[in-house]
C-alpha cells in the first residue's frame, strides 16, 4: 500500500469550479477540488521493460493545475482513464533493475506513453521519432492515457510509488541536484518549443508569459536558437528578473506589449473601433506561453505578415483568428517533447545539459508533503505574484 494524491471523476465538482473557481480561488482547493489524498495498492511492473520508481520530488505543472480546477478542456476526456494518480515533471530512484539501468539510479521521465510503453507495433509518429504525436495513447496494455500522471495504470509522481518503461527514462548525472532535475521535464518541453519555432538567424521573438513555460522557452530560445531581440512579457518583478537572466532583450509588462514591440521593430500601430489594437509590422516569431485569450490575442496582433506564432500554453477559448487569416501567419502547436528534436538528440538529453548549466538555483521556490496538498496547490495557482517559478511536492516527506 502507499500514500497518493488523487485525481477523480466527479462532473458536480468539475462545473463548481469551472463556474466559481476564477472567483474564489479557495474553493479549488475545497469543497470543489476532485483530489482526494488515498491509501491505494502500489501499480505494479508486471511486463517487461516495466519498473518502479519512488519519487523524490513532483512538479506541478500549468496542466495539473488546469485538471485541480476545471479549465482543462473536456477534448482531453478520451484520453485518460480516472482515478489517477497526478504528477509527470519527477526524479526519482529505480526500485527495480530496469534493462541497463540497476536499481538506485536516480531518473528523470518523458512522461508520453508512446507506443513502446504500451506494447505496440510503432505508429508514424514513434517511428520517425515524433514520439510526442503518437497515435497509440489510448491502446495496447496500458489504460488510457496521454501521458504518466493520467492514467490509472502507471501511478504518477503525486504518489509514494509509480511504474515508467525503460522507453521513458533518463540517468541523472551524480552531479545535478534534484532542485535542478525535477526541472528537465519541462525543460525537455522548452527545448521541443524552441526547435519548433524555427528561429533564423537574427530574427525577433516575443515570448507571451513568464510563468515556468515562458521563462524556460525564453532559456532554450537563447541557448539553442540565433535568435536576436527576444522580447518577454511579464507581470512580476521575480518573473522580470528571471527573464533577464535567462537571455530575454527586452522585458516588457502586459500593458506595455504593444508599445514595446512597435517601438523595437518599427510597426505602425491601428486602433479598430470598439477592438484591441494590432500592429502592421512586428516580430518574426510569437510564443504564446499562457494559453489564455488575452495572451492569444495579443501575440496574433503583434506578429508580422507572414510570421510564425508557438502556441506553448495550453489554449483557452475565444481568441479573435482574423490576424492568422489577415497576415497569413503560420500557426503551430508545440506540446511535450519529440525524442529525435532537429538538433539530432532527444530533447531530454538537451534538457540534462541545460539543467546543469543554466542559472536554475531557487527555480524550485516551494515544496511540500503530501499531506499539505491544499497549501501546495494554492501555493502554485497563485506562484507568479508570489514570486515562485516552481512549487513542488517532497514525496520522501509524505
Amino acid at each position: 500500500m502507499m500514500l497518493a494524491l488523487e485525481m477523480y471523476r466527479s462532473p458536480a465538482k468539475y462545473l463548481a469550479a469551472k463556474a466559481v473557481g476564477g472567483r474564489i480561488p479557495g474553493i479549488l482547493t475545497g469543497p470543489a477540488a476532485p483530489l482526494r489524498l488515498v491509501t491505494i495498492n502500489e501499480p505494479k511492473p508486471d511486463r517487461e521493460g516495466w519498473a518502479r520508481i519512488r519519487p523524490i520530488l513532483s512538479g506541478i505543472c500549468g496542466s495539473d493545475l488546469g485538471m485541480v480546477t476545471g479549465s482543462t478542456k473536456l477534448y482531453f476526456s478520451a484520453m485518460v482513464s480516472m482515478p489517477f494518480v497526478p504528477g509527470h515533471e519527477i526524479v526519482g530512484e529505480l526500485l527495480d533493475d530496469c534493462e541497463d539501468l540497476p536499481k538506485g539510479t536516480r531518473v528523470v521521465m518523458d512522461s508520453v506513453l508512446t507506443c513502446a510503453a504500451r506494447g505496440v507495433e510503432p505508429c508514424q509518429g514513434c517511428a520517425s521519432g515524433n514520439t510526442n504525436q503518437c497515435d497509440r495513447i489510448t491502446v495496447g496494455h496500458v489504460a488510457p492515457g496521454l501521458q504518466t500522471g493520467f492514467c490509472q495504470d502507471t501511478g504518477g509522481g503525486w504518489g509514494n510509488v509509480m511504474i515508467a518503461h525503460r522507453s521513458q527514462l533518463y540517468a541523472v548525472p551524480e552531479t545535478l541536484t534534484n532542485e535542478r532535475a525535477v526541472l528537465v521535464e519541462p525543460l525537455a518541453c522548452a527545448v521541443h518549443t524552441a526547435l519548433r519555432s524555427k528561429v533564423e538567424p537574427g530574427q525577433s521573438v516575443l515570448v507571451s508569459g513568464a510563468g515556468a513555460v515562458g521563462l524556460f522557452a525564453t532559456l532554450a530560445l537563447r541557448e539553442l536558437t540565433q535568435a536576436g531581440r527576444i522580447t518577454v512579457v511579464a507581470k512580476h518583478a521575480k518573473q522580470r528578473e528571471l527573464a533577464r537572466a535567462f537571455g530575454a532583450s527586452d522585458v516588457v509588462a502586459p500593458d506595455e506589449v504593444f508599445r514595446g514591440v512597435r517601438r523595437s521593430t518599427g510597426a505602425f500601430r491601428l486602433k479598430p473601433e470598439m477592438a484591441k489594437e494590432f500592429l502592421l509590422g512586428g516580430v518574426d516569431i510569437a510564443v504564446d506561453a499562457v494559453g489564455s485569450k488575452d495572451s492569444i490575442d495579443t501575440v496574433l496582433r503583434v506578429t508580422k505578415a507572414g510570421g510564425r506564432v508557438v502556441l506553448s500554453g495550453m489554449p483557452s477559448t475565444g481568441a479573435d483568428l482574423s490576424p492568422v487569416w489577415f497576415r497569413e501567419l503560420e500557426l503551430a502547436g508545440t506540446y511535450a517533447s519529440a525524442r529525435e528534436e532537429p538538433n539530432g538528440q532527444p530533447a531530454f538529453e538537451t534538457a540534462l545539459e541545460l539543467a546543469a548549466k543554466s542559472p536554475l538555483d531557487g527555480v524550485v521556490g516551494a515544496r511540500y508533503p503530501l499531506y499539505r496538498w491544499r497549501e501546495a496547490i494554492d501555493h502554485a495557482h497563485s506562484a507568479g505574484r508570489l514570486g515562485t517559478v516552481k512549487v513542488a511536492f517532497d514525496v520522501r516527506a509524505s
